[in-house]
């Protein structure tokens, strides 16, 4: 067996042990009937925090309660209410043209395949990879900066290896199909609580014995 397998195996269980519940860190309501919201946050979360996505949701789903009315909405209306997630302009006209597609192509449904998702505007494989994992309980990697800094640093591919698709599937083949989706969440909220960017906490670390990066 692969020697990483072994090792993300174990990380799977402890990241379990740690993070019982494994949750999507947008608080996009959960239901069919609010899909569409991951949609459009997935969308504003690109180079943004969650954090600052669900301040600034509750505002949008208050103004526009639905796709269609959100497809509908005014542009300029958009932009300024999602301005804080940055690149406002392109983000306001994606998700105005995604749940506009959302309406009008596929009757309000979020489809369940990689290839008909990528067809939104601004949706590309770490949203799509989301969709998938969150709405139809699909294996899915989200190879956010979170799980390539991490999987990096536990040693499953060279740390200076950034792109998020050769990522994905590497951790497609390393993680159990099971697990994958979960996995990615609870790598956010490590992240965010020990493994964080610039200064990890090395010393809290659940996995620092196998962690590469402690060798």
């Amino acid at each position: 067996m692969d020697k990483r397998k072994q090792i993300i195996d174990e990380v799977v269980s402890r990241l379990k042990t740690v993070y019982p519940d494994a949750m999507c860190a947008l608080e996009w309501g959960g239901g069919e009937e609010n899909a569409w919201k991951l949609l459009v946050m997935g969308r504003l979360s690109a180079q943004c925090t969650d954090a600052r996505v669900n301040i600034v949701c509750r505002e949008l789903f208050e103004k526009y309660p639905t796709a269609q009315a959100l497809g509908d909405g005014d542009i300029t209306e958009i932009e300024n209410i999602v301005k804080p997630c940055g690149l406002y302009r392109m983000k306001a006209s994606d998700i105005k043209r995604s749940c506009k597609l959302l309406c009008d192509e596929y009757g309000g449904v979020i489809p369940n395949s990689m290839d008909e998702l990528l067809k939104f505007p601004g949706v590309g494989r770490k949203i799509a990879n989301l969709l998938l994992g969150d709405l139809y309980k699909k294996p899915a990697i989200v190879a956010d900066t979170h799980c390539i800094r991490i999987c990096g640093r536990l040693g499953m591919y060279d740390e200076s290896l950034k792109d998020p698709v050769k990522v994905e599937k590497i951790m497609v083949g390393l993680v159990e199909p099971c697990e994958q989706s979960d996995f990615c969440h609870r790598i956010v909220q490590f992240g965010r609580d020990i493994c964080n960017a610039r200064s990890p906490k090395c010393g809290e670390c659940p996995l620092a014995d196998i962690c590469k990066g402690r060798r």
